[in-house]
């Protein structure tokens, strides 16, 4: 045998050579010159209900001031499928903020009436797909002013995750999936309807999914248009495996952040 029951080589056996793992998001050359960064979004999705509340109004304007007193940037809905849920969308570079910020923030007394509805819960983080000519832009920015927009208070956030038989597709087929999926997006995007938030979260999702979808709008209408025209694409029809739950939005309050 090869290796001892350490799982090391055995004596007289080299150390096989380790593979160099590189964690960097790159985009599309500038100038000749790669874009390359190590940074990154995370964004948390928190969904609760208020049984217990006397006015969910009132508690929903609590959440917003405790989440403004601690600095937290955050976006709180009103749940459109529950006359007494709400759900805060949190956003930071450094994914210790949902412990060290936002926990602490949502623990206050006043807010003992949040019952959180931990299968809606969402988390994922920015990502690159070698594509974007703005790089830094589109993974810091742009998911932040996108959620932000006060012209956008309508919000459809879910998980989805493809089934193995995408991974196994060679890369020429999976970039023509992609496309055929991202053409649909920015033509949505392009006449207002539509604008999206693209996270990855594998192995940071409690059902093992592979990417959070948030879709944000002026009306709710082009919002559930858009996941019904992407039901007939080849990714959706063949290579999805799972999707939702849905949760549906409207934005109550809205904080920058500091």
């Amino acid at each position: 045998m090869s290796e001892s029951t350490t799982g090391r080589p055995a004596a007289g056996h080299a150390e096989p050579e380790l593979p160099h793992i590189d964690v960097a998001e790159r985009g599309a050359p500038r100038e000749g010159r790669p874009q390359v960064m190590d940074r990154r979004l995370f964004m948390q999705l928190l969904v609760f209900r208020c049984p217990s509340a006397e006015d969910p109004a009132a508690l929903t304007n609590a959440v917003g001031r405790a989440l403004t007193e601690h600095g937290a940037a955050a976006v709180v809905y009103e749940d459109v499928s529950d006359p007494r849920g709400i759900a805060v969308l949190t956003w930071a570079e450094d994914p210790a903020f949902f412990v060290q910020t936002v926990r602490p923030a949502l623990q206050r007394a006043e807010l003992r009436a949040l019952e959180l509805r931990p299968d809606f819960t969402m988390l994922g983080r920015t990502y690159s797909t070698g594509y974007e000519q703005e790089l830094e832009y589109w993974l810091l920015r742009r998911p932040s002013e996108t959620v932000l927009n006060p012209a956008w208070s309508w919000a459809v956030w879910y998980p989805l995750r493809r089934s193995g038989a995408f991974s196994k597709l060679e890369g020429r087929e999976q970039g023509s999936i992609l496309r055929e999926h991202g053409t649909i997006g920015r033509a949505y995007g392009a006449q207002d309807l539509a604008h999206d938030i693209r996270l990855a979260c594998h192995g940071l999702d409690a059902r093992d999914n592979e990417f959070v979808i948030g879709l944000v709008g002026k009306e709710l209408h082009p919002l559930s248009h858009i996941v019904q025209t992407m039901r007939k694409t080849r990714q959706t029809s063949e290579f999805i495996s799972q999707m939702g739950p849905f949760f549906v939005g409207r934005v109550a309050f809205r904080n920058p952040g500091r």
